[in-house]
C-alpha cells in the first residue's frame, strides 16, 4: 500500500519528460540572447569603420583637398565606373557557381563584400562575405570554396589577355622609349607576374592530393568548372566579367586623372593601372592598398607626369573606390547581417 502514493506523484513527472524530451530550461533563455549578440555582429562593420578613418585621416583629409578644384563630371563618372565594379563582381561569382542567385542579394553581398575587402588583406573580407552568403543561400561549403578558387584564378588568368590586347590595340599607351628602354622586357616581365596568383591557388590541390578534404575539394571544384564551362549563362558572365573588372578600375583612375588635368592621355592612363595593380597584385594587404598606390605613383611619374598630379590621382582613386563607396557597404553588409542573409 506504502508504494502506490510513491508511484502516483512520480509517474505523472516521468511521463511528461517522456513526452517532451528535447524541452530544457535553457531553451527559452537562447531567443532573447540571440537579438542582442546579431545587433552586436551588425554594428561591428561601423565600429572597425570609425576605427580606420581615425587611423588614415590625413589621407582622406588631403584627397578630398585636392579633389575640390578637379572636375566634378569626370569624378562623377569614376563613381559610375566604381558603381559598374560591383556589377562586374556579381557577375562573376555568379558565373562561378552552378546555383542561380538572387541578382538583388547578390549584387548587395559584393557591394558588402566590397567594404570587407578593405579591412582584411588578401581578399579575405570579400571572399568570406561571399562565403557565408551562399551558405546562407543553401549552398554547400564546399561547391562554395570551389566557387572562391575558381572566383581567384580566372580574375587572375583574364587579366593576362586583357593587357597583352590592350598593348596590342594601343601601342601609343606604352611608356616612351627614352623613359623604358627595355619596354619589351618589362612587359613580358608584367605577363610572366600575372601568372603567379594563378600558380599559387593551384599549389594546395598539387601539394595536398593525398588528403581527402583536398581530394573532394579538387574534385567538386573540378566537376563544378567543367559544369559551368558548358553553360553559356555561366562562363560568359564569368569570363567577361573577371576582364571587365580590372578595366573599370583602371576607367576610375582614367577619370580622376582627366578630373585633375594629368597630362597623359586615357590609354596611357589605364594601361598604367594595368601595369600597377599586375606588379603590386602579389603583395598582400587590404584591398591592394599602399603596393599598388605606390606602383601607381611611380608608374605615372615615368610617363612623365608631375609628381603632384600623379599623387592626387592615387589619393582621388582611394577616395572613390573606397572611402566614399565605404560607408554605404558598411551599411548594406549590417543590414543583410540583421536580416540573417550573411
Amino acid at each position: 500500500m506504502s508504494l502506490l502514493p510513491l508511484d502516483g506523484p512520480a509517474a505523472p513527472h516521468a511521463h511528461a519528460d517522456d513526452r517532451h524530451p528535447g524541452t530544457s530550461p535553457a531553451a527559452p533563455e537562447r531567443r532573447p540572447l540571440a537579438a542582442p549578440v546579431r545587433r552586436a555582429l551588425s554594428l561591428c562593420p561601423l565600429l572597425l569603420l570609425g576605427i580606420w578613418a581615425a587611423i588614415d585621416w590625413h589621407a582622406v583629409r588631403d584627397g578630398t583637398a585636392r579633389l575640390a578644384t578637379a572636375d566634378p563630371w569626370w569624378l562623377l563618372a569614376g563613381l559610375v565606373f566604381t558603381g559598374l565594379g560591383w556589377v562586374a563582381a556579381a557577375c562573376v561569382r555568379q558565373g562561378a557557381i552552378p546555383d542561380r542567385l538572387p541578382k538583388g542579394l547578390l549584387l548587395a553581398s559584393q557591394v558588402a563584400a566590397g567594404a570587407a575587402n578593405h579591412l582584411l588583406p588578401a581578399s579575405i573580407g570579400a571572399h568570406a562575405v561571399t562565403v557565408r552568403f551562399l551558405q546562407r543561400q543553401g549552398v554547400p561549403l564546399p561547391r562554395a570554396t570551389a566557387s572562391i578558387a575558381l572566383y581567384s584564378l580566372v580574375r587572375a588568368l583574364a587579366k593576362t589577355p586583357l593587357l597583352l590586347v590592350f598593348v596590342l590595340a594601343t601601342p601609343a599607351a606604352m611608356p616612351p622609349a627614352d623613359i623604358l628602354p627595355e619596354g619589351r622586357t618589362l612587359l613580358l616581365a608584367v605577363a610572366g607576374l600575372l601568372l603567379v596568383p594563378a600558380v599559387a591557388a593551384l599549389l594546395p590541390t598539387l601539394i595536398r592530393p593525398l588528403r581527402r578534404p583536398a581530394l573532394n575539394f579538387v574534385r567538386t571544384a573540378l566537376t563544378d568548372a567543367r559544369h559551368l564551362h558548358t553553360r553559356p549563362s555561366r562562363f560568359l558572365p564569368l569570363w567577361c566579367g573577371a576582364a571587365a573588372a580590372p578595366l573599370l578600375q583602371a576607367c576610375v583612375v582614367a577619370s580622376v586623372g582627366t578630373a585633375l588635368g594629368v597630362p597623359l592621355s586615357w590609354p596611357q592612363l589605364v594601361f598604367a593601372f594595368l601595369a600597377a595593380s599586375t606588379a603590386a597584385g602579389a603583395v598582400p594587404a587590404p584591398g591592394g592598398m599602399g603596393p599598388i598606390d605606390a606602383a601607381l605613383i611611380l608608374t605615372l611619374a615615368g610617363y612623365g607626369a608631375p609628381l603632384s598630379l600623379a599623387t592626387a590621382t592615387v589619393i582621388g582613386y582611394r577616395v572613390l573606390t573606397v572611402w566614399l563607396p565605404l560607408l554605404p557597404g558598411m551599411l548594406v553588409l549590417s543590414a543583410l547581417v540583421q536580416r540573417k542573409v550573411l
